[in-house]
């Protein structure tokens, strides 16, 4: 078994999250309502986290959405989201993710997207290890960690061992 080391506790991503929603809430501050999809599943519990603080800070109604896509096969299979896309015509939506490393994963997360006419388009992550393959990147980020390629970052996001850890 490989040494963990836990980069972040569960109080530290708590912090984190609360930060990303005053962001979000700072540059849609003038929106009555904002759509937050989260990439399942990982990145759909971040994004879950991030709509409840959102939701306490903000008058702005939150509507979730959940992005279905295999990870390790993204051009053999469609991404699905759970909304109908006429519903986020002139609206804005935040995709989330756990962890961004090559960009390969939010770039297809936001493939559907690009064919409906919205109002803005954001993408946060919990956790930046900028490893960049591809041109993404995080309009809000929880952490920016530096990493080689060889390392894995886990997001554990669950009452009895929440914590990002490094191995």
């Amino acid at each position: 078994m490989q040494n963990q080391t836990l980069v972040l506790d569960s109080h530290q991503i708590d912090q984190k999250i609360s930060r990303i929603a005053w962001q979000i809430y700072e540059d849609n501050s003038g929106e009555k309502e904002v759509i937050i999809a989260g990439i399942l599943s990982s990145g759909y519990t971040v994004a879950e986290k991030i709509a409840d603080a959102l939701k306490k800070i903000s008058p702005m109604k939150v509507h979730l959405a959940s992005i279905k896509i295999n990870k390790h096969s993204h051009h053999d299979e469609e991404v699905t989201i759970s909304i109908d896309l006429p519903a986020v015509k002139d609206r804005v939506v935040i995709v989330v993710d756990d962890v961004l490393n090559s960009g390969k994963t939010m770039m297809y997360a936001l493939r559907p997207f690009l064919s409906a006419d919205l109002k803005k388009l954001r993408t946060v992550v919990l956790v930046d290890r900028n490893h960049k393959r591809y041109p993404i990147s995080a309009d809000f980020a929880g952490l920016s960690l530096a990493t080689t390629l060889k390392e894995h970052v886990s997001v554990v996001l669950n009452n009895g061992r929440s914590g990002v850890y490094l191995e």
